[in-house]
């Protein structure tokens, strides 16, 4: 009877596995059907060919992974000892880092990009929006790497790159604010504050992504923008 029961559960699991699997494959075709008719409409309002919106594409497949691999650091965050202070900070902060670019994408890539989709006629910033996605998208990319690659190390850098006082300094940038684990940033960079304003005067601050630098670096750690 045992054995019985367990097989209608085993098979059970399969077909729920399966349900899953097909719903999945659903959504994705959904979502590709959807993107190619944004992308024809944009096409036409902005008189773009559409070889020339993959930067959209680009910009909507980062945002995915990005959402996928946060859920897994709300995971790796939640088991992560209490008594390794200096680790939970350091998560935190690439977490919280992470997490505001991300937005500041979305952002663009839906809020921004709707007024495109919406105009009457081709527009003349088209151009600056497609450099501005296209560098948001870069930048997400470089934080959630980071991200990854700090996680995949056991946060092993923290002392070394001394992590801590970045974190803090960061914290003080006019145009970034970085949250905890779980939470969500709605730090925007601006361009129109300076690339020094920041506190801690071993650090500089970039225009562009809003990273915390080290004095001594002329090159953005994060996005390679210079100084």
């Amino acid at each position: 009877m045992a054995a019985s029961w367990l097989n209608s559960i085993g098979y059970v699991m399969e077909i729920v596995s399966l349900l899953f699997t097909v719903v999945f494959y659903i959504s994705v075709i959904v979502k590709e059907l959807c993107l190619e008719l944004l992308l024809e409409k944009l096409s036409d309002r902005q008189c773009q060919p559409e070889s020339q919106l993959k930067f959209i594409i680009e910009a909507w497949l980062q945002i995915v992974e990005c959402r996928r691999v946060l859920k897994w650091t709300y995971a790796y965050g939640f088991y992560l000892p209490e008594n390794e202070q200096a680790k939970r900070q350091f998560f935190e902060y690439l977490q919280g880092e992470a997490e505001s670019g991300l937005e500041r994408l979305h952002q663009c890539a839906e809020k921004e990009l709707q007024g495109y989709l919406n105009a009457e006629g081709a527009s003349r910033d088209f151009n600056d929006f497609r450099t501005k996605l296209a560098g948001l998208t870069s930048v997400t990319r470089n934080y959630f790497e980071n991200l990854v690659r700090a996680l995949e190390n056991g946060l092993s850098d923290v002392d070394s790159h001394g992590a801590c006082s970045r974190m803090a300094s960061s914290k003080s940038l006019g145009g970034g604010n970085s949250k905890g684990r779980g939470s969500r940033g709605k730090a925007t960079a601006s361009k129109s504050s300076s690339s020094r304003n920041i506190d801690d005067p071993g650090h500089w601050s970039c225009e562009y992504c809003t990273f915390a630098n080290v004095k001594s670096a002329t090159i953005c750690q994060m996005c390679h923008q210079r100084q």
